[in-house]
């Protein structure tokens, strides 16, 4: 049996700044209570005399946040939420009282039974990252005082052994630089998929990848190439791409796709230097941090040929539990549990880069971070060319050279070196404490 409703209850508390589009829809979801049945059991854990009215409200899931983020609701009402998602990814709302939307795409709602409010319950998005990145929300008593949106805890660390041998069946992976294509226009599909691979002796994680690597494809060209990629979503969650090496307008081209959707990204490379590609799905420091990245390669013009060319790129774990997607949280909070060229912890220690003494070895590097720069250094020679985000900064004329090589999250460039004599000669990043999580390997020098 119904009533006739009651007068509106204001929510309140919209955040300053959200555009007026959302304002109005945040005004405009004033909670109206509603009499209703007075047998509906607490949805929190404390008790409370269910006051047989029915708040109602509604809320906008958009740039990873929910609005309004924090819901007061008069102790006993029953709680209803219609969740509306006005972001180009997927969402869901998730409440600690066992209570959960389905995921909605663009432009989709859903209707939340939250049952009878009788304490605070905390929501999220469920989907990998998404709650880490704070998308979480709070419906408390009216009275009762909020307490800090709770976030899905760091994982503990995970110990690899970064001295570990991979054991005789490894295979490291290739890093010859890949040759210039002919043509100038370049089409490559590329596949999002989403793999468990081993990433140190022992431990495995599920990585989100393209084409099943990581680091992703390396691709190469001439400064007026033409590049026309496709991207298909192979994977469950949305992806998304955005290739450094272009200059174009990212509405189109790096919005994220869903599963089973493609998209075409089509630039033309008008400057030289070693750019970095990588997944442009918010939140992006989880899907880089777990994978989701490659390197371009635009030779400057009248790049001289070497006798070797290798691509190094280094990058962070995070680990997550074993088998499972890496943890937001350790790299919110810069806490990596190893440093890695090409993806693997030290592959490179075990599988040194051949070389002969006297040739010229030229290494592309990239630092797709996240979040940690490079000092790239390799022990018992010297760089005497060395070339930087797009920059000749010496050349084997000039009388002085270089000792490493430094870059920042997502620069790159290469450096040159010739070997006085056989031997094995270490590289690694020369901040130590990366060495020692893995940012090592050796070149084995034999004539």
């Amino acid at each position: 049996m119904s009533a006739s409703p009651a007068p509106a209850r204001s929510l309140g508390g919209a955040a300053a700044g959200i555009a007026l589009v959302l304002v109005a829809v945040l005004v405009g979801v004033a909670a109206q209570r509603v009499a209703g049945p007075a047998d509906r059991r607490p949805a929190a854990a404390d008790p409370v005399v269910p006051s047989g009215h029915t708040t109602t409200v509604q809320v906008v899931a958009e740039n990873m946040r929910f609005h309004p983020a924090r819901i007061e609701v008069p102790p006993g009402d029953h709680l209803v939420v219609t969740l509306t998602n006005r972001d180009r990814r997927r969402h869901d709302l998730v409440l600690n009282n066992g209570t959960r939307t389905g995921l909605l795409g663009h432009g989709e709602s859903a209707r939340l039974d939250a049952g009878v409010v009788g304490g605070i319950i905390e929501g999220w998005c469920s989907l990998p990252g998404h709650r880490q990145a704070g998308m979480t929300m709070q419906v408390v008593p009216a009275g009762a005082v909020a307490s800090p949106a709770s976030t899905a805890p760091v994982a503990p660390h995970r110990p690899v052994d970064a001295m570990a041998d991979p054991g005789p069946a490894f295979t490291a992976r290739d890093a010859t630089a890949p040759p210039v294509p002919p043509g100038r226009l370049h089409r490559r599909e590329l596949h999002v998929r989403e793999v468990v691979r081993e990433v140190a002796p022992g431990v495995r994680q599920r990585l989100w990848t393209f084409d099943g690597t990581v680091p992703g494809p390396v691709l190469r060209g001439r400064i007026g190439d033409t590049f026309e990629i496709t991207l298909i979503n192979d994977g469950t969650l949305d992806h998304g791409i955005d290739f450094h090496a272009g200059a174009v307008a990212p509405d189109e081209v790096m919005h994220p796709i869903d599963p089973g959707q493609r998209l075409t990204y089509r630039f033309t490379a008008t400057r030289a230097g070693i750019w970095m590609y990588h997944c442009s799905t918010m939140p992006m420091l989880h899907h880089i941090g777990n994978g989701m990245y490659g390197a371009v390669i635009i030779d400057p013009p009248d790049l001289p040929a070497v006798q070797r060319e290798y691509v190094l790129v280094q990058s962070e774990l995070y680990l997550g539990p074993d088998g499972q997607p890496g943890d937001l949280a350790k790299m919110q909070a810069e806490r990596p549990d190893a440093v890695v060229f090409n993806g693997y912890v030290a592959q490179y220690a075990h599988r040194p880069l051949p070389a002969r003494p006297g040739e010229r070895v030229r290494v592309w590097l990239l630092d797709a971070g996240p979040n940690r720069g490079s000092s790239f250094h390799v022990v018992g020679t010297q760089f005497d060319t060395i070339y930087r985000e797009g920059r000749w900064e010496s050349r084997p004329d000039d009388p002085g050279a270089a000792q490493v090589l430094q870059l920042s999250p997502a620069a790159g460039g290469f450096a040159e070196m010739t070997f006085p004599e056989p031997g094995d000669y270490p590289f690694l990043s020369h901040v130590m404490v990366d060495a020692e999580r893995g940012a090592r390997g050796a070149f084995r020098v034999r004539s």
